[in-house]
């Protein structure tokens, strides 16, 4: 099966999707091999508390909109000094050298503590699409591209973690259930950093919190509306529309489950790319 996947995602090219209309492209999966490796007996523990304590402190996890805040202003340079330190620190570590679900709390955090330094460094900005792309190249849309970590003295890109790392090792829609991008429309930025022990738990719980919300799957008076998140990694959850049903059925309580079962029109996709700050 492993032997199938790699065959599979290295025949993959790094190519575009249809995206939002602000622009804003997916590349598909790209699958890079070197990480492909973990140390099952190692079962030490990567230390993410620092992380933890800037979550804790700035995510506003009770806002009013149902979509949690960070308060990216308020950040004093006690908290950037940290946000600096604990990504120096995690990256200086080979997550190669731990087990499988320690990894995957790494690359996790890793990729959300890397969003949170770009739009803090950039900030006041009104959407991450708007921090300059690779090279400061502001005609570029977004940094999703840019280098901004090395680990195991391979430089890193958040597409890099996304696509060529998370995706093709996991294989777990779930996973684009804790990628926090920065946008009112993305999956919530959640008050806790992910660790071996709690990432399914808090995965799977930001997949209900998700769909439930407006901005996620909203059925109403006969039409469905849905984040592109599920437009843009569709292969990633479904193999079809009708599949793509079964799985907002899965995420939503009884009542809402039986009529998304029975939605028989087209699917509308939206998103929302303005920063998720109060």
């Amino acid at each position: 099966m492993r032997a199938f996947k790699r065959a599979l995602c290295a025949g993959l090219c790094l190519g575009l999707l249809m995206a939002s209309g602000l622009s804003v492209a997916a590349p598909i999966v790209h699958y890079w091999p070197i990480w492909d490796k973990s140390n099952e007996p190692n079962r030490r523990v990567i230390d993410h508390s620092a992380l933890d304590d800037i979550l804790r402190t700035y995510v506003i996890s009770g806002h009013a909109s149902g979509i949690n805040r960070f308060r990216y202003a308020d950040v004093n340079r006690k908290h950037r000094k940290q946000l600096d330190k604990y990504i120096k620190t995690v990256t200086a570590k080979d997550p190669r050298d731990y087990c499988r679900e320690e990894q995957k709390a790494y690359w996790l955090n890793l990729y959300n503590a890397l969003t949170l330094k770009l739009i803090l460094d950039n900030y006041p900005v009104d959407s991450i699409e708007n921090i300059p792309g690779p090279g400061g190249k502001s005609n570029v849309k977004g940094p999703w591209d840019k280098k901004l970590a090395r680990v195991a003295g391979q430089k890193l890109s958040l597409n890099d973690i996304e696509h060529r790392i998370l995706r093709p090792i996991w294989q777990d829609h779930r996973i684009h259930f804790g990628l926090a991008c920065g946008g009112l429309g993305c999956p919530n930025l959640l008050p806790t950093a992910f660790t071996a022990a709690n990432n399914r738990a808090l995965l799977k719980q930001s997949g209900y919190d998700f769909v439930k919300h407006p901005r996620g799957v909203l059925l109403k008076d006969g039409e469905l509306k849905v984040s592109k998140l599920f437009e843009w990694y569709k292969s990633d959850f479904a193999k079809s529309d009708k599949s793509l049903l079964k799985v907002f059925a899965h995420y939503s309580e009884d009542r809402k489950a039986l009529f998304l079962l029975g939605f028989k029109g087209k699917i509308a996709y939206n998103h929302d790319w303005r920063i998720n700050a109060p």
